[in-house]
């Protein structure tokens, strides 16, 4: 079975999300390769430009609502704890509505992976600013300027209890690949921000490509920290640490229920009971 569908894709010329497609398309071919099969991928995407992917990525899933991937996910995994269940979400969308489930999902440590296409505004709803946007960002929402904190959300995922944090640059589909790929392979819950240009709107943040640069750290959690303090999301000046911020293994939710292991022992979800 291909990864590809034969729908028309309606994202802007030139979006990013061409390449975030394609990049979680060549993680998943690369794991097909290696004894993952097609059938056992799962997807939940949000409300927002980003979830058109779940009309170009040949996955099944559910097509779900704004700020409830991360329970619909859960739910799926609950389901079928055999699945790779990936969740596709959008930073309003997850940092906004989604906050409270972002939250608790790192801490739960469920096996699944929450993958956010980060462009810093809600440019589906014609750019209002979103919890990453930059102080002082103008929309037609806020003309005078956004003037609320600007939320870190790797920060807030390493003292939540994620225990995989990652961060991906959208126009390098290789080094996005590797990342979706390591973070499904994660036993826990893998969290892989891409940060992306919109073409449209909040266009200051633009072209970040050269404050980028690649780290891997593992289980320190204490350079983790210092990895998330480098960059606090509302300049356009300090060093962007892209890779591996944060991994570590810890039980996961599915093993700490005896009823899950079952399942995933004998290979089947309830609905096969």
């Amino acid at each position: 079975m291909k990864l590809d569908t034969k729908n028309t894709i309606t994202w802007c010329p030139g979006c990013p999300n061409y390449k975030i497609c394609e990049a979680a398309k060549l993680a998943i071919f690369r794991l097909m390769k290696n004894g993952y099969k097609q059938k056992d991928f799962a997807m939940v995407t949000g409300i927002g430009c980003h979830a058109k992917i779940f009309d170009y990525l040949n996955i099944g899933g559910i097509y779900g609502l704004h700020g409830r991937v991360l329970p619909t996910a859960l739910g799926i995994k609950l389901g079928n704890p055999n699945l790779h269940v990936l969740g596709f979400a959008g930073d309003g969308d997850t940092y906004a509505e989604g906050i409270s489930h972002f939250i608790h999902a790192c801490r739960y440590n469920n096996d699944m992976t929450l993958i956010v296409h980060d462009n810093r505004s809600f440019s589906l709803t014609t750019g209002q600013g979103t919890p990453t946007s930059q102080s002082g960002y103008k929309s037609k929402a806020e003309p005078l300027g956004l003037v609320n904190l600007t939320l870190n959300p790797i920060k807030l995922a390493l003292v939540s209890g994620a225990s995989f944090v990652a961060r991906c640059n959208a126009r390098n589909v290789k080094h996005t690949a590797m990342m979706i790929e390591k973070a499904i392979k994660h036993k826990g819950f893998s969290f892989v921000e891409i940060l992306q240009d919109c073409i449209v709107f909040n266009l200051d943040i633009n072209n970040l490509d050269k404050n980028m640069h690649r780290v891997e750290n593992k289980n320190n959690m204490k350079k983790a920290m210092v990895l998330a303090d480098k960059w606090n999301y509302d300049n356009i000046k300090g060093k962007i640490p892209i890779g591996i911020l944060y991994q570590a293994r810890r039980k996961t939710l599915d093993e700490n229920w005896p009823q899950l292991v079952k399942l995933k022992k004998k290979k089947v979800g309830w609905k096969r009971i």
